[in-house]
């Protein structure tokens, strides 16, 4: 048996490729949206890619299944409930997939989302599965979140109780041994509390997954239901493109990949396009495009992007000159193909445009110490969750959570000079260039974040 784990860490996003190499044969299961790595792993075996299969229509980002069944002529497998606009063939729990002698056999696990599926593979013609790729059903640690998917009529209670029974009808009737695999670990936000383990077994899971500890429904609906984060605003559209007939990743990206000159930059601002610079924080405060968003390559850049940007208006990026291909990738990851054009020699095409040039200060916990001693302090903006807060603030702090703060930039101060906080400080970053855009330039970033803050105080 063939099984390998790809692992994309910038989306905390796990990926399969199962089959028999006796046979030639592979399958994929829930793929990324950029392909080549099961094109050459197949290639280098000597196998061909048969069947691509999604355990349910993913919310965080956009899956490949249509990029390797132009490449490969694979056949795309759903679950039963599932609806889309392309072919594809159901997988039935009373019919098994063979690849070679490699057979995979179908749990439907509704919860996560009403079409959900966990695959088993069995080896050769062994009884027991040798492993389960349970999607977002179950995660190492975790269950799958039950509330975002719910235009499909069905509330999060609805799925949450549909959960239970996928879990402890199905997947909890499984061996202890078998190896469970599934599609996302720490920093997604399909779950609560994921472990940064990317494979464990099920015994494991029944003894330490909190979710799995013995309740009633009713007890788990509740535990399930409730402090949910709120869900990045990009994941309805995304799970709505995997469901779609939509355009090719690599026309995507060749449509995008146009060097901008300045005059055509702002020409396509004055219409309506927004300006992202995906370089680091450090180099963002130090120089950069007035009105750009900075939401660096480095972080946790697909949530802010599809958080934070219009899915409707066109895109610009500004990148360094190595990662300008990067940038209109990862935006392409969760669906967002209306990247227009990158501004031609990055950051040096304003050598000669003072006009459009802007840049941040930033300072360090001890500076901001002694300037919160002042007779007149700065405000601090904190733009942490919520519930980041229970470790500490600091004084005279306004807690704005960064994606409210759009839509609350009305609650923040002009009068006074800003420092902005986040637990790190890729978040503050991202706020400045929000603050900065809006006209408010009284903005000074801190550099590390509360964390750094509470260091110096130590």
């Amino acid at each position: 048996m063939i099984l390998k784990q790809y692992y994309l860490a910038c989306l905390a996003h796990a990926s399969y490729m199962v089959g028999d190499e006796n046979a030639k044969s592979v399958a994929i299961v829930d793929p990324q949206r950029d392909i080549e790595q099961y094109l050459d792993d197949a290639k280098a075996l000597g196998v061909e890619i048969r069947h691509v299969l999604l355990t349910h229509f993913h919310a965080d980002f956009v899956a490949g299944h249509l990029e390797l069944q132009a490449a490969t002529g694979a056949t795309i497998h759903l679950g039963k409930a599932a609806r889309a606009d392309y072919e594809f063939q159901v997988m039935s729990e009373q019919v098994p997939l063979m690849v070679g002698d490699v057979r995979l056999e179908f749990l439907e696990t509704p919860g996560h989302t009403p079409e959900g599926v966990c695959i088993l593979a069995f080896d050769g013609h062994e009884d027991a599965p040798r492993a389960v790729f349970t999607g977002d059903t179950l995660f190492i640690g975790d269950v799958g979140r039950p509330d975002l998917m719910i235009d499909s009529g069905l509330t999060a209670n609805d799925l949450a109780e549909l959960m239970y029974d996928s879990l402890h009808e199905k997947l909890l009737k499984l061996p202890d041994e078998t190896l469970v695999y599934p599609a996302h670990g720490a920093g997604s936000m399909c779950g609560k509390n994921l472990s940064t383990d990317t494979v464990s077994t099920i015994g494991q899971q029944r003894r330490h997954n909190y979710a799995l500890a013995n309740m009633s429904k009713a007890e788990f609906t509740s535990m399930l239901t409730a402090d949910l984060p709120e869900a990045p605003a990009y994941f309805s559209y995304s799970a709505q493109r995997n469901q779609q007939k939509r355009p090719l990743m690599s026309d995507a990206l060749r449509e995008s990949l146009y060097g901008m000159s300045v005059e055509e930059v702002e020409t396509a601002l004055a219409m309506g396009a927004q300006l992202l610079d995906t370089r680091s924080p450090d180099d963002f405060m130090r120089f950069h495009w007035k009105d750009s968003v900075n939401i660096g390559l480095d972080g946790q850049f697909a949530t802010w992007a599809g958080t934070l940007l219009d899915i409707d208006r066109p895109i610009v990026v500004l990148a360094d000159a190595a990662k300008q291909e990067e940038s209109a990738m990862r935006l392409g990851r969760i669906g967002f193909d209306h990247m227009i054009g990158y501004v031609d020699q990055g950051i040096d095409a304003l050598a000669t445009r003072p006009d459009l040039q802007g840049n941040a200060g930033r300072v360090d916990a001890r500076a901001l110490a002694e300037l919160l001693k002042q007779s007149a302090p700065p405000k601090v903006l904190d733009v942490r969750r919520t519930p980041e807060l229970s470790v500490g603030t600091i004084p005279n702090s306004l807690n704005i959570p960064l994606h409210e703060l759009p839509g609350r930039l009305s609650e923040v101060p002009r009068d006074q000079p800003l420092v902005v906080t986040c637990a790190g400080g890729y978040r503050s970053a991202i706020a400045t260039s929000l603050l900065r855009r809006a006209g408010i330039d009284e903005v000074t970033d801190l550099v590390g974040g509360f964390g750094a803050w509470r260091s110096s105080k130590m």
